[in-house]
């Protein structure tokens, strides 16, 4: 469609992955399997702290809010990638696309919010485990999650806004799997100044914050950890912590080494390889880091198993 002089594009071709023709089947088939061990690893995790009473509690409940946060995230992106390399239609509207952008954004900032209250929890829990009732209590845990969802909101939709005001030309192809902020500021023909800066001002307060104050956090955590003299106190300490380090490290060391430390030659297959650590293989791997050492959860499943196996012999 044109506007006077210049273009106005009404849709998107999505590459996808830089993967032989010959191949495509079975990359189609793992990541379809990924997906569906994704949605539904997060889906029990989430009915889990559902219907069993014992994980009522601060963490749980965090913990369900970043599942389904996961579930939604990969989502965002994993469906259309599925489409195009089973039908091979590249194309994605430009308000599917804008849509794509803002429901990433939020469910990506949600969990990182979300990881942060997690760390606060079990700093609480540990170095004032006899305060924690009265610290972590439901008005406050419930306010966290609530600030998270609102802030996410307000961040998701300013930088949707900031690409509804850019113009786009003839070149309409985005080299990713999904409809990525950077790819589509780099095929804007209007200027990107002002989303260049709202972007680095934005990334440095809802990424390198959250993620300095769950450091600060565990450096509490550890220096209050080397004051127990118990072998068993410190094994117990860290085996509460380990599964929520994991997904830290998993979630954090993968954006920042997309985002804040980007390849010298611009590398396109690594930006992309990067993106499917955090879009795909981490909310797939957070519901098996946080069932399978956690006695919590395994307990929640017998019990819930040995209900229904008493029900049926009844």
């Amino acid at each position: 469609m044109t506007e006077g002089n210049q273009t106005v594009i009404s849709q998107f071709l999505l590459l996808g992955l830089p993967i032989p023709q010959e191949h495509q089947h079975l990359f189609y088939a793992l990541f379809l399997a990924m997906y569906l061990t994704t949605v539904l690893g997060n889906l029990i995790i989430i009915i889990l702290i559902l219907l069993d009473s014992h994980l009522h509690t601060p963490m749980y409940l965090f913990l369900s809010n970043l599942s389904f946060s996961d579930l939604c995230f990969s989502s965002v992106t994993m469906p259309k990638l599925l489409q195009i390399m089973q039908s091979q239609d590249l194309s994605i509207p430009y308000a599917g696309c804008l849509t794509q952008i803002y429901f990433f954004l939020y469910f990506g900032d949600l969990g990182n919010f979300l990881l942060v209250a997690m760390a606060y929890d079990r700093y609480v829990a540990i170095c004032f485990p006899l305060h924690y009732t009265s610290i972590m209590s439901p008005k406050l845990c419930v306010s966290l999650v609530v600030l998270s969802w609102v802030l996410t909101t307000f961040h998701a939709m300013l930088h949707t806004l900031l690409m509804a005001r850019l113009s786009f030309c003839e070149d309409n192809v985005i080299p990713h799997y999904f409809c990525d902020m950077s790819a589509l500021l780099k095929l804007a023909c209007s200027d990107t100044h002002v989303n260049e800066v709202v972007i680095f001002i934005v990334v440095s307060i809802f990424l390198v914050l959250p993620f300095a104050l769950i450091i600060m956090s565990y450096v509490r955590i550890v220096s209050s950890i080397l004051k127990v003299p118990s072998s068993q106190g410190i094994y117990k300490a860290f085996s509460t912590c380990g599964s929520h380090l994991s997904v830290v490290s998993l979630f954090y060391g993968t954006v920042i080494g997309l985002y804040l430390c980007p390849s010298a030659n611009n590398s396109t297959v690594k930006d992309t390889v990067m993106s499917l650590m955090y879009t795909v293989v981490t909310p797939m791997l957070n519901p098996f880091i946080y069932s399978l050492r956690n006695r919590d959860i395994k307990g929640a499943l017998e019990r819930i198993f040995c209900k229904k196996k008493n029900q049926l012999s009844l």
